[in-house]
């Protein structure tokens, strides 16, 4: 009897302001699930998911959001009570990886470094500098970079869009100690670390922000990372300890500062664990496993296959 064809529903879009990315990685997906021969439909979701998961009947779901809704639990929960098989992290590490702030105190636990960093009240960065610059005020919630500013050592003041009445990226503020130097990233599948990326923003952006990472051209990735073996040793195995330490499944991407410069500190530092990595044609996670010999069709088979609940 010939085996049935898996139904996988493709989780995309959403309500956060990643949904645009989650659009493109959902559909770079389910094109691709069909080339590997399952049945797919691609899910815009939206409040009335659990119905719309109920009437479409999937066998799995395969979860392509990104943000708030997508990667904070709140999914993972629903799929829970509907006792369906999904993709990636459950909802406890789903919850603490994106909190990046509460994130830090189990991956320093863990014995992974971290940047210091508090959290504060959105009129309290505007009012004047929180710490001593260089530092970065970022959403504790958010991902893509989205909202991420970099005061730099000249700067009188705190960045003014503060203070714009449109602010809609919550009250409640990161700040943390800048951290000079090359940015890198190492996913891990399972238990097992990929290599090791550098990424470069293009000429023109200062930093890895929202542009560099999902325009054509926004930033250069050197694979693998021109960077010492031990210390390429050691992003690998600290990118396993903090998927191990947030309790991660499915494939992660741990990204880092590494300051290498001529009077730079040499610290390696990790800034945030990222439960639902980007999968487009510009994202990391792909390109990690095409260097270790694996097409992006096998890559999401492997992650539909992986998938379950009670994760």
């Amino acid at each position: 009897m010939a085996e049935k064809q898996k139904h996988v529903a493709v989780l995309m879009g959403g309500m956060s302001s990643e949904r645009e990315i989650s659009l493109r990685s959902g559909a770079a997906c389910a094109e691709a699930l069909e080339g590997e021969g399952y049945k797919v439909t691609r899910l815009d979701v939206g409040r009335d998911v659990a119905q719309r998961l109920i009437e479409i009947e999937p066998d799995v779901c395969f979860n392509a959001l990104h943000g708030k809704f997508g990667e904070d639990g709140c999914i993972q929960g629903v799929l829970e009570t509907l006792e369906l098989p999904y993709t990636h992290s459950g909802v406890l590490a789903s919850a603490l990886a994106m909190h990046k702030e509460r994130a830090k105190a189990v991956l320093r636990e863990a014995g992974v470094p971290v940047a210091e960093s508090k959290i504060v009240s959105r009129a309290e960065a505007a009012r004047g500098h929180p710490i001593e610059p260089p530092y970065v005020i970022k959403p504790p919630t958010e991902g893509s970079s989205v909202g991420v500013y970099i005061i730099l050592e000249d700067q009188a003041h705190p960045p003014q869009e503060l203070h714009s009445a449109d602010w809609a990226l919550g009250e409640e503020l990161m700040v943390e100690r800048f951290i000079h130097g090359r940015e890198l990233t190492c996913a891990v599948m399972g238990d097992e670390a990929l290599d090791v990326i550098e990424i470069r923003p293009a000429e023109g952006l200062t930093f890895y922000d929202y542009e560099s990472k999902y325009a054509p051209g926004g930033s250069i990735h050197l694979l693998p990372a021109p960077i010492k073996l031990n210390v390429y040793q050691l992003v690998r195995k600290l990118s396993v300890a903090a998927h191990r330490a947030l309790g991660c499944r499915g494939v992660s991407r741990s990204d880092f500062r590494y300051d290498d410069r001529p009077d730079g500190t040499g610290e390696l530092i990790c800034l945030e664990v990222n439960t639902q990595p980007g999968m487009t044609s510009t994202s990391l996670v792909p390109e990690l496993a095409a260097h270790v010999g694996r097409s992006f069709g096998e890559l999401v088979r492997w992650i539909v296959e992986d998938a379950s609940c009670n994760r």
